[in-house]
């Protein structure tokens, strides 16, 4: 995990046609989970940027965040 919390930083075009309060909510969500262990990566952030902007509905943001997850499990070792 790094130790230095730069999303906005390493993808400043997923956040590019966002407002400053949206930017600061996602960066705040984003962060929580951080801090939690969490790295997210450029397809969590793309998903959140894009159903923030209205670019997908709340029924798209769940299917790519369960693909996602999905995803990652079958990546993870069995314990």
């Amino acid at each position: 995990m790094s130790t230095h919390f730069d999303i906005q930083a390493r993808w400043p075009e997923l956040f590019a046609s966002l407002d400053a309060v949206t930017t600061t909510h996602i960066i705040n969500t984003l962060a929580s989970g951080w801090h939690e262990g969490w790295e997210p990566n450029r397809e969590d952030v793309k998903n959140l940027t894009d159903y923030a902007r209205g670019t997908i509905d709340k029924a798209e943001y769940a299917r790519r965040a369960d693909a996602a997850a999905r995803a990652h499990e079958a990546r993870s070792p069995a314990i």
